[in-house]
């Protein structure tokens, strides 16, 4: 069997396979995942990531997260402990009101010291250098970053990343690569798509008032629209009919690439990123624990490293189908949804573990739970299969024994241990648990 060490260098993760005397050195990426909760902080410490992204509202593009500076402090104490890294979201477009407010913005740096600021505007970039010269800067993919000459303005100007748009295609990135040896290049490789060029949206600002590049994006891309002509001098109106391709003109599918992460890690990029600070814990961690799954396969052995089983794990995700994007080039129709922006999978979250003993297991709902119904756990760093199917439903509040049990308002089932077949040692606290859809269900 080989021996598997693991350690630092730099931005990566360097996996040291030793098989009869032969060493091989593979340069793993940076597993990057997204926090817009403490929860969600927690959680992609538990499953695997490398570092973790976070943003403050109003200084970032998610000026409606759930998550308050004393929690992101929280989460970035957590995950120093656990030897990962914090890079927080500064990557507003900054207008003359905004450099008002920097003051301010220094003691919240200050008093949450991350291990780099992701920013977008120049203006941003020379009020950090000047301020926290000693601040490592990444740049976001809202600065549209898609060539090498673009990478070494952003290296010029004292960045140690980049964030490559995700227009960028493989090849596109190769050469990047190739021209750019010495600076940091991550890749979006699992989350939404946005349909404007790399997120600069106006749609649900001008409609709604909401403005994306502010974090408050309406996603009216998701929207279904009724498309009508309308003749300029008559005034005359022509609707355009749904066909059976449907009316969602807009509604990209989810990016993924999975299918093609061999490629992705052989070309060497830095840091590879799940979107999603708007998502939920159990979202976070599915992907991470797949991502990480994949990663550590990959290393183990390169040559046949298959992503079907990694695969599998994220098509139980709720998501609008999922799609390569820009990976081979322009992206082509099956890059979009046009039936329905509805969830195309037959799972979905059933709960979370926030606290267990020697007898049983406390499980936080997210969807409804019926006597009858059988959990998946998703167990942290492993490959176990752990599940359960529940005789009975036990409401942790009282220990009533009910015929089913809603989601919503803290509401927890008990689960002993005896009910679950093997070792269920795994099952810690922020432990994720799926089941099948009750409308999937079979009857």
């Amino acid at each position: 069997m080989p021996v598997l060490t693991e350690f630092c260098n730099k931005n990566a993760c360097i996996v040291q396979i030793t098989v009869k005397n032969i060493i091989t050195m593979i340069k793993l990426p940076e597993l990057l995942a997204p926090a817009g909760t403490l929860d969600a902080f927690k959680t992609a410490i538990l499953y695997g990531a490398d570092a973790i992204y976070a943003g403050l509202p109003g200084f970032s593009m998610r000026a409606r997260a759930k998550i308050t500076t004393d929690e992101v402090r929280t989460g970035i104490e957590l995950a120093h402990s656990a030897g990962r890294k914090v890079y927080l979201a500064f990557n507003l477009f900054a207008h003359e009101r905004d450099f008002e407010n920097m003051s301010r913005v220094s003691d919240v740096i200050n008093y949450l010291r991350p291990d780099a600021l992701i920013i977008s505007d120049p203006g941003v970039m020379l009020w950090v250098r000047e301020h926290h010269p000693d601040m490592p800067i990444h740049v976001s993919t809202q600065a549209n970053i898609c060539s090498a000459a673009s990478v070494k303005f952003w290296q010029n100007a004292g960045a140690r990343l980049c964030v490559l748009a995700r227009e960028v295609s493989h090849p596109e990135f190769k050469i990047i690569r190739e021209k750019c040896p010495d600076m940091g290049l991550e890749i979006f490789v699992h989350g939404a798509m946005c349909m404007s060029y790399s997120g600069r949206c106006l749609l649900s600002n001008f409609i709604t008032g909401r403005p994306a590049n502010r974090g408050a994006c309406a996603q009216l891309c998701r929207w279904k629209y009724d498309v009508v002509l309308r003749e300029h001098e008559t005034g005359i109106e022509m609707p355009i009919e749904e066909d059976e391709r449907g009316a969602y003109i807009m509604n990209a599918r989810d990016l993924c690439l999975m299918p093609r992460l061999g490629e992705v890690i052989a070309s060497r990029p830095d840091s590879l990123k799940i979107e999603g600070r708007n998502r939920s814990e159990y979202y976070v961690g599915a992907v991470v624990h797949a991502y990480r799954a994949a990663l550590d396969a990959y290393a183990r052995n390169p040559d046949s490293f298959d992503p079907a089983p990694f695969m599998a794990e994220l098509n139980r995700l709720e998501v609008r189908g999922y799609t390569t994007a820009f990976f081979d080039g322009p992206a082509g129709p099956d890059a979009q949804n046009y039936e329905t922006a509805r969830s195309t999978s037959d799972y979905h979250a059933a709960g979370v573990i926030t606290a267990t003993d020697n007898e049983k297991i406390t499980l936080e709902l997210r969807n409804e739970i019926r006597s009858g119904d059988t959990i998946n756990f998703i167990v942290p760093r492993s490959d176990v299969n752990i599940s359960v199917k529940l005789e009975k439903i036990i409401n942790a509040k009282n220990g009533d024994a009910l015929p089913k049990l809603s989601a919503g308002q803290r509401n927890s089932l008990l689960i002993p241990r005896a009910w679950i077949c093997g070792t269920s040692d795994a099952l810690v606290p922020y432990t994720l648990a799926y089941k099948t859809k009750i409308s999937q269900m079979p009857v």
